[in-house]
């Protein structure tokens, strides 16, 4: 029942937190659109919607999704986010990345690719699972691991908390292990010492309060996102 219970929750606060990015995309035509684990381009298309642009690029490690965001009308490349991007400089309006970047070995990359590859006051928005939510610090305080690092195995998820919902299911690809989870203060700080400006933070899902509770408090809400700009 209790992991019935937040799996239901996690995947209201995940809607939540889809609109929160949306809400943030802003809306102009011709604007080059970067996807970073763009999957199967299903997300990327909806981005695409909102921001009325159809110059939709999407990078992926996993060369079965990409096959089909490339159907999707995306201009897809095959790459490992921990590696230099295969983009040239100063080439996107907009890069984005939706609950990859706890993914990477290599943040300091990521943010310093992100700024490589964005046009002069171009625009990324990033969005994670955070550290400090109330869920992962009750996590602690049980002396359980945490929801957002229990898959840091390759062969054995949901390491560490009985309510994981990876519990005792192997990770379907090493590449959705978790190894940078971070608190909404260092998420901004990392973008901000590579001399990028922090414009919007946003939170979604409050375990086990509803998931707006977030948007007020994103200091402890489970997902956070982030609109930054390169000056």
């Amino acid at each position: 029942m209790v992991k019935k219970y937040l799996a239901n929750t996690w995947n209201v606060a995940m809607k939540l937190n889809k609109r929160n990015i949306l809400e943030l995309i802003e809306e102009y035509p011709n604007q080059k659109i970067l996807d970073l684990g763009c999957d199967d381009g299903s997300w990327t298309l909806e981005i695409s919607k909102k921001a009325k642009s159809k110059k939709l690029y999407g990078l992926d490690i996993v060369t079965e999704r990409l096959n089909k965001a490339n159907k999707n009308g995306i201009k897809t490349k095959r790459g490992d986010l921990n590696n230099r991007w295969p983009y040239p400089n100063n080439y996107f309006d907009l890069v984005h990345s939706n609950q990859v970047i706890e993914h990477l070995w290599d943040i300091d990359l990521f943010a310093k690719e992100t700024k490589r590859i964005l046009k002069k006051g171009g625009y990324s928005i990033v969005s994670t699972e955070n550290l400090s939510s109330w869920v992962n610090i009750a996590s602690l305080i049980l002396g359980w691991q945490p929801f957002s690092i229990t898959n840091i195995s390759f062969n054995h998820g949901g390491l560490g908390n009985p309510f994981s919902f990876y519990r005792h299911k192997k990770p379907k690809l090493n590449s959705w292990t978790h190894t940078r989870v971070m608190a909404i203060t260092a998420l901004k700080e990392l973008f901000e010492n590579y001399g990028f400006t922090v414009e919007k933070t946003y939170g979604s899902g409050y375990f086990p309060l509803p998931a707006i509770m977030g948007r007020i408090d994103s200091v402890h809400s489970h997902f956070i996102t982030i609109k930054i700009r390169k000056k």
